[in-house]
């Protein structure tokens, strides 16, 4: 059965608040559409997989022979890939020698999250905070509700590897003085963030691994962005320069507030670990600071 709906039965009188579209910039939009133009043809993609499986380089005669095809459609397509940056050419004596353009191939996993909305151009911070909720350094009577709001986010199973909710102690020991933070809104703790070193060598004095939970209850009104509003400045300001953290492929709704938070989309560790026996993948993001 065909139906239609009257949106103005809908619509009138009642205002309806959808999200600002956002636009990518025309540069930006014009190199994306001809990454995914070239990557369109099979063979092609064929072919850079080749070409980046061997870090020496292929020479154009090898490439066609792996292929299959004539020399003449391999040169063509080595040129188009050349064209838009993924390879690049140079001769040794007669043959062209092929390798990729590891600065151009570093970029491709990130065009897929831009062109839908999750890699916006980086911002220092989360914007469009949220007036009630209050952000402040994490006192010793916090303590209970920071390990009751863990325990939930472990119960969603995309949150953390983690079973158990870490003891006060392990806590305390490894998350770094003045890096931790809870949110309160209406007199309670509805969510918690945190910042621990990722080494104790000396070069990454400025690099720490960040975390971020929201109570059940609270989730959807804004109380991660303060979070990490909070978080990202107090980083800057104390000469962290670099905050990384590992998302679950899944969790789309922390990739998207770290995306908010100047986060970038690192890349993909693939069954990194198991959790309940399964193997999961997780997104590496980081977040480097315009300070320093």
């Amino acid at each position: 059965m065909n139906a239609t709906i009257d949106l103005r039965r809908y619509t009138d009188g009642m205002p309806i608040a959808l999200p600002q579209a956002q636009v990518l910039p025309t540069g930006e939009a014009t190199t994306y559409a001809e990454w995914f133009a070239c990557l369109a043809e099979p063979v092609r993609v064929r072919l850079l997989h080749a070409v980046a499986t061997t870090p020496k380089g292929i020479t154009v005669g090898a490439l066609t022979e792996i292929l299959g095809t004539s020399q003449s459609t391999t040169s063509h397509h080595v040129r188009k890939l050349a064209d838009v940056g993924f390879v690049r050419l140079h001769k040794e004596g007669t043959a062209t020698i092929v390798t990729v353009n590891e600065a151009c191939c570093a970029g491709l996993p990130h065009t897929a999250d831009a062109v839908m909305g999750l890699l916006a151009p980086r911002p220092c911070c989360p914007a469009d905070l949220p007036v009630d909720v209050t952000v402040r350094a994490l006192e010793p009577s916090d303590w209970a509700d920071v390990r009751r709001i863990y325990g939930e986010g472990i119960a969603t199973g995309i949150a953390t590897f983690e079973t158990e909710v870490p003891t006060r102690a392990h806590l305390d020991k490894h998350w770094l003085p003045g890096h931790r933070w809870v949110a309160e809104l209406d007199g309670q703790i509805v969510g918690w963030t945190a910042a621990s070193a990722v080494s104790s060598r000396e070069c990454y004095a400025g690099v720490a691994e960040t975390s971020v939970y929201v109570a059940d209850s609270h989730r959807g009104r804004g109380v991660g962005k303060a979070l990490l509003h909070k978080q990202v400045l107090a980083a800057d300001d104390d000469d962290l320069w670099t905050l990384q953290t590992s998302i679950f492929t899944d969790n789309r709704a922390s990739l998207a507030l770290h995306h908010s938070a100047g986060y970038r989309t690192v890349g993909v560790r693939e069954r990194i670990a198991q959790r309940d026996g399964v193997w999961r993948d997780t997104v590496l993001l980081e977040r480097r600071s315009s300070v320093r």
